[in-house]
């Protein structure tokens, strides 16, 4: 992997909504103006959701909370993995279609840097621990290609490689940590008749192996860890159910009836409760958990054709909004439903 040389500060496009009036409100039904999913993410601070519009779309969508669009950053080739810095002050955007990571100002919506990852290496998923930024990387599915990557911004050679071990990945892992310094950052592997993880703790600047296993079953979607780095959440579309694991050595640790082919889980900023998505038929698109409960506190009925996406769940800092991305039928434009107060039973 071609190690990156330096850091170049781009200007980027920014298309701002100019008007509250003219600034639609996301609904059941509306698309946002992306041609794809990427990822989603929660900036608390200015009370903003990013949604990134995946590999073949060039775009990062800003709304605010109440799901008007302020803005959209362009200029981003394969938008697809988010991720915030530990201050709230940057968005990272792993750029797919781009061969690199940039770092967007949140405060300004402005490129501030762009990190090379190497030709040809499409960095895909983002996971962050401390101040460091590990991504999955992996352009072409099925030849086992995919690795881990680490980027550290004020590192005098921020990018650095093949950074999973003896893992092997078919395509870039999809990556999810708790966001302390030291881990525990997890690797799955997505979208196999039989998907594995792969967890990490972080020693120095590197990655080192620890529990992994297929126990998640076939077709992992998303992966969760909770804030203490204890427990690991999956969803995998050969379950009827969310599933979690102990990440020391993926024994069980609970289990949270979704109906089938779940999609998607996110755990509140308290770890107090597990918001699933499923590809459903009836009206329990998306339930929300106490950990630990039997039963669904809150059930969210989308409207006919709509469908929670693959990691489109996400919360807002003090759990009075969850945010989920939709699309409907086959449109692959997505939506954005707004849910207040989620966990009110």
């Amino acid at each position: 992997m071609r190690k990156a040389g330096g850091v170049a500060a781009l200007t980027v496009a920014i298309s701002v909504a100019t008007s509250l009036a003219a600034a639609p409100i996301a609904a059941a039904g509306q698309e946002l103006p992306l041609s794809g999913f990427g990822d989603v993410a929660v900036d608390n601070a200015h009370q903003r959701v990013f949604v990134s519009g995946g590999s073949s779309s060039n775009g990062v969508v800003v709304t605010d909370f109440s799901g008007r669009v302020r803005a959209v950053i362009e200029n981003q080739p394969g938008a697809d993995g988010l991720e915030l810095s530990a201050d709230g002050t940057r968005l990272y955007v792993a750029l797919s279609a781009g061969d690199a990571i940039s770092a967007i100002d949140t405060s300004t919506l402005a490129q501030t840097a762009r990190f090379p990852t190497g030709a040809g290496t499409c960095p895909t998923h983002l996971a962050r621990t401390g101040n460091v930024i590990w991504f999955g990387y992996g352009c072409v599915d099925g030849n086992w290609s995919g690795k881990i990557g680490r980027l550290d911004p004020a590192a005098a050679e921020p990018v650095r490689g093949d950074q999973q071990g003896a893992a092997r990945f078919q395509r870039a892992p999809l990556l999810a940590s708790s966001g302390g310094a030291a881990g525990p950052v997890v690797a799955g592997q997505l979208s196999l008749s039989q998907s594995m993880v792969q967890v990490y703790s972080v020693t120095g600047d590197a990655l080192s192996a620890g529990a992994s296993g297929d126990v998640v079953g076939a077709s992992l979607t998303d992966v969760d860890v909770s804030n203490d780095g204890v427990t690991l959440f999956t969803a995998a579309g050969s379950r009827d159910r969310v599933e979690g694991f102990a990440t020391s050595d993926l024994a069980r640790a609970g289990a949270y009836a979704t109906r089938p082919r779940p999609t998607a889980v996110s755990l509140s900023p308290d770890n107090g409760h597990l918001a699933t998505g499923a590809l459903t038929t009836d009206n329990n698109d998306v339930l929300v958990y106490r950990v630990g409960g039997a039963t669904p506190v809150n059930t969210v009925a989308l409207d006919s054709g709509e469908t929670v996406q693959p990691r489109g769940l996400a919360w807002s800092a003090d759990q009075r909004y969850l945010f989920v991305v939709t699309r409907h039928n086959n449109d692959p434009q997505p939506h954005l439903e707004i849910e207040r107060d989620p966990t009110d039973d």
